[in-house]
């Protein structure tokens, strides 16, 4: 038979039941709403990144740009001064550095003269112009082109913290144009390697960048091997920053 206990334990176990589920609802309700707060910060999060992030890529982009840009312009100042000198481009930087340490500039003057000079067909004495060159003196390759500074040492290597160790390439030749053996030189690196650590995406986009105010192809180039050429593949507006 049931007695009065057994109602009892029945009513006690409902209740329980019951404090149970609707605890159980509080409980999925909170959860959920803790879902839809991350999925909403999360969605968030993506649309500020799609927006912000090229725009922070631009600005990293342009500032590693500038330092690499800056360092191509010094290895153009030592190759220039190396063609002057010798009469060709450096085809590594061992030795390009050792002729900023070694290297001399004679210093010259010309200018215009003239003197009278009897003409044995003519039978008088005529007026001949020449151009006189006199030698002043020599000054260092070094200190007319760097002065005091020891940073063209690092010319060879990219100035980008974590790619300090990566170097350029370099390589001159002698082509021929209309008939003419002419010297020319090429230094490159590859902009994955100046964007390293930058999203995969943009720095595919970055690589097959063909404007006017931008860096084109997938690398920053300066001289050609197939022109005679000292400029960069670099807009002009990296040409007024300064290291």
């Amino acid at each position: 038979m049931l007695n009065i206990n057994h109602f009892k334990y029945f009513y006690d176990s409902k209740k329980i039941v019951i404090l149970f589920y609707i605890k159980y609802n509080e409980l999925m309700k909170i959860g959920i709403q803790i879902v839809l707060w991350l999925a909403s910060f999360f969605f968030a999060y993506q649309i500020y990144d799609s927006v912000n992030g090229p725009i922070k890529f631009n600005q990293i982009k342009n500032e590693r740009y500038a330092k690499v840009i800056n360092r191509l312009k010094d290895i153009r100042t030592a190759q220039i001064a190396h063609k002057d000198v010798t009469g060709i481009y450096s085809n590594n930087f061992d030795s390009l550095i050792k002729f900023v340490d070694e290297g001399i500039f004679t210093l010259i003057e010309k200018r215009d003269s003239s003197f009278l000079e009897y003409d044995r067909t003519y039978r008088i004495d005529m007026l001949r112009e020449v151009i006189v060159v006199d030698t002043l003196g020599t000054v260092s390759v070094k200190d007319s082109l760097f002065g005091t500074s020891e940073h063209y040492r690092k010319m060879a290597y990219i100035p980008i913290e974590g790619v300090q160790d990566s170097m350029f390439k370099i390589a001159s030749e002698i082509i021929n144009k209309n008939g003419y053996n002419v010297p020319v030189f090429e230094v490159k690196i590859s902009k994955n390697i100046v964007l390293f650590d930058q999203n995969i995406d943009l720095i595919k986009q970055e690589q097959e960048t063909i404007a006017v105010d931008g860096v084109n192809g997938p690398e920053i180039i300066l001289g050609s091997l197939s022109k005679v050429s000292t400029n960069g593949n670099w807009p002009t507006i990296f040409d007024a920053k300064q290291q």
